[in-house]
C-alpha cells in the first residue's frame, strides 16, 4: 500500500522514505510558511530533541453539532505561554490543544515554530466551519489537515488533526470510501519501489516490518479502500504536515481512540476545501481560508502564495451583495485558517 513507513529521528540529511528526519516536505505554499520550512530544516536536531521531552497525550476536540442551516462551531482561544513551557516547540502547543502544526502557523504567522517564549500570546484556532459534506462517518479535509468524525446517533462532531501525503505521493481527494477492516498491531510491507530506493543507497528493508511500537504505522490502523489506511505513527512529529506516502497519519492516542469508536463499514469521505463558507442563521457571512496544497515543485518553491481554487459556490458567496469586498480580500490574502466575518 502507498503508506510509507515514517520513523522520525534527528538528522539533517535528506528525508528518508522510511525514516523521516523531522523535515516536512510541505507545510503550505505561503511566503511566511516558506520561512517556517527554512527554520525547521536548519534546526531539526534541536526541534526533535525538544519534542522527545514534551510529547503528551491529547484527545479529540468535541463540538455540539449546529442546526442543519449552520456550519460554524467552537471558539478561538488566546493562550499565554507559561514559564514552564518556555523554549518548547510550537508543535508541543499544537498537540496540547489537539491541533496540527500548520493550524498553529496559519493562525500565528509570526510565531517561531522552533520555540515559544514565556508570556508569548498565541491564538488557538478552535473555531471552524464544518466541511461542505454530509455529516456522516468520517470526513477528511486534506486542505486544513483535519479529520471530522460524526458518531452515529450522537449530535456531536469530533475533530482530530492529521498528517497527509507528500507532494507526489498525495493523499486522495474527492473520494468516498469506507472503513473496510481494522487492525491492532498492523505490520508494514514496503513496496518494490521502496526496496529499490533503499538498495540504490546500499541499504535494505525487511520484507515485512513486524507489529510493535517501532512500526511506521503505529499500533492501530483503519484500512480504507484497497491502498490506503488511517493509522498511527512511530514519530512525535508530522501532524498537520505533508509527510506521509499517501496515507493519513494521526497521533497515537488519537488513532487508539478512533480505533475503538469507529466501526467497520463507516463511510469515509475525502475533500479538498481550502476555502469554507457559511451563511449563519443570524445573517453573518463567514469565510475560512487555508493555504491550498502545493500542486507542483514550482508552486512549492515559489515565494508567491499558491492560487486559491474557487468553486462556483464560493464564487457566488463572495460576490453576494451582502459580502464586503475589502473583508473578502483580507480573508483571501491572510489565509489564517480561522472563520472571518465578511458582512458589509
Amino acid at each position: 500500500m502507498p503508506c510509507r513507513g515514517e520513523k522520525w529521528r534527528p538528522s539533517l540529511r535528506a528525508p528518508d522514505p522510511l525514516l523521516i528526519s523531522c523535515q516536512p516536505r510541505d507545510v503550505t505554499s505561503s511566503h511566511h510558511h516558506g520561512k517556517v520550512m527554512k527554520l525547521l530544516r536548519n534546526s531539526v536536531a534541536t526541534l526533535c530533541y525538544s519534542l522527545l521531552l514534551t510529547a503528551a497525550p491529547v484527545f479529540a476536540v468535541e463540538y455540539a453539532l449546529p442546526a442543519a442551516n449552520s456550519r460554524l462551531v467552537g471558539e478561538n482561544l488566546e493562550y499565554v505561554v507559561p514559564a514552564e513551557e518556555n523554549g518548547q516547540p510550537l508543535e508541543a502547543i499544537a498537540a496540547k490543544f489537539q491541533l496540527g502544526l500548520t493550524n498553529m502557523t496559519e493562525a500565528n504567522p509570526d510565531a517561531d515554530p522552533l520555540l515559544v517564549q514565556t508570556g508569548e500570546k498565541l491564538v488557538i484556532p478552535q473555531q471552524l466551519i464544518l466541511p461542505d459534506a454530509p455529516r456522516e462517518g468520517i470526513v477528511l479535509n486534506v486542505a486544513e489537515m483535519r479529520l471530522y468524525y460524526y458518531p452515529k446517533g450522537k449530535k456531536v462532531v469530533e475533530v482530530l488533526p492529521i498528517g497527509i501525503g507528500q507532494l507526489g505521493t498525495d493523499t486522495p481527494e474527492n473520494w468516498v470510501t469506507s472503513v473496510q477492516r481494522k487492525k491492532a498491531g498492523p505490520t508494514w510491507t514496503p513496496t518494490a519501489k521502496m526496496h529499490a530506493e533503499y538498495a540504490a543507497r546500499g541499504e535494505s528493508l525487511p520484507a515485512v516490518w513486524p507489529a510493535g511500537p517501532d512500526n511506521p504505522m503505529g499500533l492501530f490502523a483503519l484500512y480504507i479502500g484497497k491502498m490506503y489506511a488511517i493509522h498511527g505513527t512511530n514519530a512525535n512529529f508530522g501532524i498537520g504536515l505533508r509527510v506521509s506516502h499517501g496515507c493519513v497519519r494521526l497521533r497515537n492516542d488519537d488513532i487508539a481512540y478512533l480505533f475503538k469508536q469507529v466501526p467497520v463499514g463507516t463511510r469515509v469521505q475525502f475533500v479538498n476545501q481550502p476555502i469554507k463558507a457559511s451563511l449563519e442563521p443570524n445573517g453573518v457571512r463567514y469565510l475560512e481560508v487555508h493555504q491550498p496544497l502545493s500542486r507542483s515543485e514550482e508552486e512549492f518553491n515559489s515565494k508567491l502564495p499558491a492560487p486559491l481554487p474557487m468553486t462556483p459556490a464560493v464564487t457566488r458567496f463572495i460576490a453576494h451583495a451582502d459580502s464586503d469586498s475589502q473583508l473578502v480580500k483580507q480573508a483571501l490574502e491572510q489565509r489564517n485558517g480561522m472563520p472571518m466575518a465578511i458582512n458589509r
